[in-house]
């Protein structure tokens, strides 16, 4: 048994189509027939029920994929990490959404730089689940995002969890006014969310919010990114929940209300391929700690 059985194998239970895994592994279906006979050959077993339409596995073949999964991604992690222990100029590759640009994040960064010198840093804008694709396939070293994700590949470590805020524009009525506003006053209101794709994304946490309070909200209108959601709030064509760093932004033609809802948190996350124990990332993650010490940001240390 060969990884190339595994590959075809997972591609296969995946699509529940031979020619669709076929496609996606960029063979004939013959060939990736053939592969899987061997595989149950070499293993004494069926691993796919004969004529089920759609395919479909047998308990066997359940089995053998819920192991032949963690494998595949142990052997990405690998290739990754070992790649990098070969090169001879240390790297630090960083994925993040574009939110944490206007909390923390730009003087993690400089920090670390100044730590580390010797480094050689990049940084690349995507989405949280952008970031998990990247990571197994060794693009990025790091991710700091906002979506949770069970992905067995991935290890997770909370940083922290950020307040929400509503983003209006100067003259709206609920611009002005003491202490925060409730779900509820938001039920009459234009709702921009973002980003659009890919899904699930930030956009799903806020509307998930109204749905654990039991409150609809009003008509919501996704778009592609957030400095596109604000630009529509200084427009005046709607009202968004944000992180409450993006305050920082310092539009002339927005104001910001605190959200009062026990659910009114986003949560900042620091993602990595599950076996990499490098100096980068310790190191980065120290740089985290060191800037939330300083700007008395609550956090619980957690190390690799």
């Amino acid at each position: 048994m060969e990884l190339r059985h595994l590959r075809y194998f997972v591609a296969v239970a995946e699509e529940r189509n031979f020619t669709r895994a076929a496609a996606r592994l960029h063979i004939a279906q013959p060939p990736l027939s053939r592969q899987m006979q061997q595989l149950e050959e070499t293993l004494g077993v069926e691993l796919i029920e004969k004529g089920s339409r759609p395919l479909r596995l047998t308990e066997a073949g359940e089995f053998f994929l819920a192991h032949a999964r963690p494998l595949l991604d142990q052997v990405r992690d690998l290739k990754a990490m070992t790649q990098r222990v070969g090169k001879l100029e240390r790297t630090l590759s960083i994925g993040f959404v574009a939110s944490t640009l206007y909390g923390e994040l730009p003087d993690i960064v400089h920090r670390y730089c100044e730590r580390h010198p010797e480094v050689d840093v990049t940084l690349h804008e995507m989405t949280t689940v952008e970031q998990l694709k990247a990571l197994k396939e060794g693009r990025i070293d790091v991710g700091f995002g906002r979506l949770k994700s069970e992905d067995p590949s991935i290890r997770r470590i909370l940083l922290r969890e950020e307040r929400l805020v509503v983003a209006l524009p100067p003259g709206h009525r609920l611009a002005q006014g003491e202490g925060g506003l409730r779900l509820t006053d938001l039920v009459h209101e234009t709702l921009l969310v973002y980003p659009k794709a890919p899904r699930p994304s930030f956009a799903d946490q806020v509307l998930t919010m109204f749905s654990v309070g039991n409150v609809t909200p009003g008509p919501v209108t996704e778009v592609r990114e957030l400095q596109i959601s604000m630009g529509l709030v200084a427009a005046g064509q709607g009202i968004s929940i944000v992180p409450e760093s993006v305050q920082a932004m310092h539009h002339r033609n927005v104001v910001y209300r605190k959200l009062e809802d026990k659910h009114a948190f986003s949560p900042i996350l620091f993602s990595m391929r599950h076996m990499d124990r490098s100096p980068e990332l310790e190191n980065i993650l120290a740089a985290v700690y060191s800037i939330y010490d300083e700007h008395g940001i609550a956090h619980v240390k957690e190390s690799l």
